[in-house]
């Protein structure tokens, strides 16, 4: 009989004390998978910004407006390639709870900001020459079962039109996707001059502004330029890089790497004082094995090597069982046209598996660490005289 049988007799001798300690170690990681799998599609903006991309907004808040003439004065900065604006829309379609994520923009500036976008049905030229045309990001499209030609109303929360009507029609026009799934294709866009002749106050007034650099390594130049161009104006601003601003949109939501920190610093924890206490009280009834395999010539090395095996063992299923669970119920969740249309490429990932399986390591040796070196100490003399 080797040592891989002999660990794997060992750990299920007692088959529902290691079935609870698996399904322990399984929620655990269930848990550690499933919000990493989150916390990585609402940080998908700040891995997937571009290197040369800033966003100015107003040094007060990035939800208070500036004036349109910034974004021409902008344009003149030394360092700046292109420049486009954006106003949050907000909207819903047909009832509150059918959120959609709209932004009037510029559209050729704006396309021109953003070239990882690529229309998969209609046109640019359909999107640039429609004032009323409202291009889809393909999630969305997919979410609402939306198509080109369709005519769309979106009711706003926020802005209403000079009749008093919050209504707003729109024409589906174009659909849009990007190539790497980690780029979102949640929302809409549409005119900004349609948005801004038709607003019953606030016109003429943009949300933020975005600017490509002619080069990464003058974006600090060209910030600083921009923030004194405006620096003691009624409407003073702020640039900051677009993973910056988009760490700071996430963070309006609170602090989730944090949160996520806390409950999986908590499950482990709990995990570690059970399987470790469990494992202490499982080699200490095996005193008595332990000194005969030292009497008939185990070495203690090799008693030390099988029991840590023991618990890497125990860990390592328990954990994968846990991630493999996690990534098909976040599998089943992104099938949904709902989840998929908010949450666009939800998915566990190479890198929170990776993790996963160091911890499952670092697990597997604290817990067994312990009563491995309780195993290899063991004396012969003193365990056979144990009852």
């Amino acid at each position: 009989m080797n040592g891989a049988t002999l660990v794997r007799k060992n750990l299920f001798r007692k088959k529902l004390r290691a079935i609870l300690l698996l399904f322990s170690i399984l929620i655990a990681f269930l848990i550690f998978a499933v919000l990493g799998a989150f916390n990585k599609t609402l940080n998908a903006g700040v891995e997937t910004a571009a290197a040369d991309r800033l966003v100015t907004v107003n040094k007060i808040n990035f939800t208070v407006s500036m004036p349109y003439a910034y974004w021409g004065r902008v344009a003149s900065v030394e360092g700046v390639k292109n420049v486009s604006q954006a106003n949050w829309f907000g909207g819903y379609y047909q009832e509150p709870r059918n959120f959609v994520q709209t932004f009037a923009v510029d559209p050729e500036t704006y396309m021109r900001a953003y070239p990882e976008l690529e229309f998969t049905q209609g046109s640019a030229e359909a999107f640039f020459n429609n004032r009323q045309c409202l291009a889809v990001g393909a999630d969305l499209a997919l979410q609402y079962e939306w198509s080109v030609g369709e005519r769309v109303p979106l009711n706003s929360n926020i802005w209403q039109q000079q009749d008093g009507s919050s209504d707003w029609d729109f024409d589906i026009c174009a659909i849009f996707d990007a190539e790497d799934d980690n780029v979102p294709a949640n929302y809409a866009l549409f005119h900004y001059e349609y948005f801004n002749e038709s607003l019953a106050f606030n016109r003429d007034q943009v949300g933020w502004l975005i600017i490509n650099t002619e080069d990464p390594s003058m974006n600090d130049a060209v910030s600083q330029r921009i923030d004194a161009m405006f620096a003691n104006s009624p409407a003073e601003t702020e640039t900051t890089t677009e993973a910056a601003f988009s760490k700071a949109f996430i963070e309006q939501l609170g602090n989730i790497g944090l949160i996520i920190t806390l409950v999986t610093g908590a499950a482990f924890a709990t995990i570690l004082m059970i399987v470790g206490t469990t494992m202490v009280m499982a080699i200490n009834e095996r005193t008595r094995e332990i000194a005969v395999m030292k009497t008939i010539g185990f070495p203690a090395p090799r008693i030390f090597r099988m029991v840590l095996s023991e618990s890497l063992l125990l860990s390592l299923i328990g954990g994968l069982l846990g991630i493999g669970l996690a990534a098909s119920l976040i599998w089943l969740m992104s099938q949904s046209p709902a989840v998929s249309g908010s949450l666009p490429g939800l998915s566990v990932g190479w890198r929170v598996t990776f993790i996963g399986i160091g911890f499952m390591i670092a697990l597997g040796l604290i817990t067994g660490l312990i009563p491995a070196w309780n195993a290899m100490r063991a004396n012969i003399a003193e365990a056979f005289g144990k009852v």
